[in-house]
């Protein structure tokens, strides 16, 4: 296996036609350290855990994802509009390429679940999602429907503190790529976005069943080991 490709905060450009872009906001980045070893029995073929300080790491990210577009539409009213929650993973192929693996993503849209099914894949799971802001507090919420005790609530507080230069912080959301597999053969996925803004940030609550449910059952009872906030990014996708 080859050196990972280098980390970088610019996103590489798209070798083609972007296909599809959405903007994410008010996203927050809450992980974990785990072992390799728990990492790599969940990753399509041809994947190996992508590791950090001697750990590889599992991130819940809720956030807003909106004005969708797909083909060079106009953004797509209310179907391409909702609160996600996902469940990351981070890996390497063969080729030395990093990217993000996605073991379930939460949204509200029953057609965006089945489109996102069905083009790419991935394991969207047709959930009640939501988000409120009060008092400087996001309160991130989720319950899959027909699996209630697929969960979680989720409370972020933004620090004042802004994020540059960190390695870690660049390691877990400088990612210009998703791994999915599809028709048999593990996929590698771009997409391009400007530069992360990036506060550091506070777990004031987290209720929680979607990391036990991918596999992490322990890991919520303890702290979070890196918790970023950014205002957001507008994100294109594209196929190299």
């Amino acid at each position: 296996m080859p050196e990972p490709y280098p980390i970088s905060v610019v996103a590489p450009p798209l070798a083609g036609r972007s296909v599809a872009s959405q903007r994410w906001s008010n996203l927050c980045f809450v992980h974990w350290r785990v072992p390799a070893a728990a990492v790599a029995p969940l990753l399509p073929d041809g994947l190996i855990p992508d590791e950090f300080d001697g750990s590889s790491w599992v991130g819940l990210i809720p956030f807003v994802l909106d004005r969708a577009t797909v083909l060079g539409s106009p953004p797509v009213p209310y179907f391409g509009n909702f609160v996600e929650v996902n469940v990351r993973l981070y890996a390497v192929d063969a080729a030395g390429r990093r990217g993000v693996v996605f073991v379930s993503l939460e949204a509200s849209r029953l057609a965006a679940v089945l489109a996102a099914r069905a083009l790419f894949a991935l394991p969207y799971m047709w959930s009640r999602t939501r988000l409120t802001l009060a008092a400087g507090e996001y309160r991130y919420s989720s319950r899959r429907h027909f699996a209630a005790g697929a969960r979680t609530e989720m409370v972020v507080r933004p620090r004042d503190e802004p994020v540059t230069g960190d390695p870690l912080a660049d390691f877990l959301t400088a990612r210009w790529a998703l791994f999915t597999r599809a028709r048999g053969r593990t996929v590698y996925l771009r997409n391009h976005h400007e530069p992360w803004e990036l506060v550091q940030a506070d777990v004031v609550l987290l209720d929680d069943t979607l990391m036990a449910r991918a596999g992490f059952p322990s890991l919520t009872g303890r702290q979070p080991d890196s918790v970023l906030f950014s205002p957001g990014v507008t994100t294109r996708f594209g196929t190299g």
